[in-house]
């Protein structure tokens, strides 16, 4: 008999189309799993948002309860174009009248003209100091030393000068101004002040005897008749505050009043109101940050654990008890009162409450008045106590928010858990697709040798009706 090649030839029967059948039945376990992976990495996805959103939420807290946003000031300026200024944690709120002088200066001497920067001197030493001059008396940076220049062979052009002065770091740059007239050599010092005056020293190789010419005509002492002209000295910043002389080397008064510096900007005889003052600000700012944090967390725990009754579908984590346990424990530290302030136990005495959906809004009208009162506003939010009912809200927040989030945390451990979940159910499919390769090479095999049976008696069939013919034709 020959061989069936192709099943269903010898029966007559749709073979492929039965095994098809029968191997989706046994597929159906399969296909259940597959689904409740697909829903299972839903909810770790969910679970992922939630854990950022809990973080995100405990760092707001967490910067509440900091002790940097606690005593910021801020400082306001009547005229910014003449001082502004900056105060730091702490300082004492005032106001203050400033008058400027004077502002900061550098100091700026020219050389004579020359034909060009390619224009060639001669070889020797410039010597660099820097110090303050006090008409013609000079007297040295304290902690500063002289620099000397050696202007060797092939660098004697104004312009390789210019590029030696400029790298031996000796607090003066040099630049070359070029106008019709031919270029000039042009020091000044890097810093403003009367300290950080210079004085320049030329020495030649050779001499040429004449000091107004070669390097010589480098040099710069107010005490001596010198080659380069002086166009600016070098000067301290002056001003009064509240009718008291300051100066300063540079344009900025740092630490001029506990934890308060300004910087000055144009001269003005006319006082300029400065005013430092508590930053409520920065304080509204971290409160209304952290409110924001609150209601997107709840939000989220919200949509994904309703019911919609016109799909009639659950979100991912509908009836999840880790996610409508963390739910209750964010409205349990609301309604918690804190014993950490005398003037107030809970967070709606200071416009901050819950509203019936479960997120949080603020009344700015209680903030503020709170506000009036920041020590003990501090003490009801950030307060680290020996125990809840002792600590502050936003304390209690932070304490949740790393007790949620740590390696035995409940989202660790549910993640944890769904992820064991997925391993499993990878497993079992794994462990059931082996299992319905047996069982479709098992059922093949039956219909394979029910073909080949069925074409035995087919063609057993075909032989009688053919001799039954043969006898009833004799």
């Amino acid at each position: 008999m020959a061989t069936i090649s192709s099943l269903g030839v010898g029966s007559g029967l749709d073979s492929e189309g039965i095994i098809s059948a029968l191997m989706a039945v046994e597929r159906k376990p399969i296909t259940l799993l597959t689904q409740a992976t697909t829903d299972i990495k839903t909810q770790l996805s969910s679970i992922g948002k939630m854990q950022s959103l809990v973080a995100t939420m405990r760092d707001k807290a967490s910067a509440i309860s900091s002790a940097t946003l606690w005593g910021q000031t801020k400082l306001t300026s009547a005229d910014a174009t003449v001082v502004t200024g900056s105060s730091s944690n702490g300082a004492a709120a005032g106001r203050y009248s400033v008058t400027v002088q004077a502002l900061a200066a550098s100091q700026t001497a020219t050389s004579t003209i020359f034909a060009s920067s390619s224009s060639t001197l001669n070889e020797g030493t410039l010597t660099l100091e820097l110090g303050a001059w006090s008409g013609t008396t000079f007297t040295a940076k304290s902690g500063s030393s002289p620099v000397n220049i050696t202007i060797g062979a092939g660098e004697t052009d104004l312009a390789s000068i210019r590029d030696k002065i400029n790298a031996a770091g000796a607090g003066v740059t040099a630049t070359i101004v070029s106008d019709a007239n031919g270029a000039r050599l042009s020091l000044r010092s890097d810093a403003t002040g009367e300290e950080n005056g210079f004085r320049v020293t030329a020495t030649e190789t050779t001499d040429d005897g004449v000091a107004n010419t070669g390097l010589s005509a480098l040099g710069y002492d107010a005490a001596v008749a010198s080659p380069m002209t002086l166009n600016q000295s070098a000067a301290n910043a002056l001003a009064t505050i509240n009718g008291i002389s300051v100066e300063s080397t540079s344009n900025t008064f740092a630490e001029v009043a506990g934890g308060i510096s300004l910087t000055v900007g144009k001269v003005s005889a006319t006082a300029v109101e400065v005013t430092v003052e508590d930053d409520n600000d920065a304080v509204t700012t971290a409160i209304n940050d952290f409110v924001s944090a609150f209601n997107e967390l709840a939000n989220y725990i919200k949509d994904q654990t309703k019911y919609n009754e016109e799909s009639k579908t659950g979100g991912p984590l509908q009836g999840d008890r880790t996610v409508i346990g963390l739910q209750w424990q964010l409205r349990g530290v609301i309604n918690q009162a804190s014993s950490a302030s005398s003037s107030w136990s809970m967070l709606s005495e200071v416009g901050i409450q819950m509203k019936a959906d479960g997120t949080l809004g603020v009344t700015s009208s209680k903030l503020d008045a709170a506000l009036e009162n920041p020590d003990e506003l501090r003490k009801l939010l950030a307060t680290d106590g020996a125990d809840s009912g002792s600590s502050g809200f936003m304390d209690r927040f932070k304490d949740l928010g790393n007790t949620v989030l740590g390696s035995d945390g409940s989202l660790e451990t549910l993640q944890q858990s769904l992820n064991g979940r997925v391993e499993r159910n990878d497993d079992r499919q794994a462990q059931m697709e082996d299992r319905l390769t047996r069982t479709e090479a098992r059922i093949r095999a039956q219909y394979e040798a029910l073909d080949t049976s069925m074409a035995k008696l087919n063609a057993l069939s075909s032989y009688v009706t053919q001799q039954l013919a043969s006898l009833s034709n004799g």
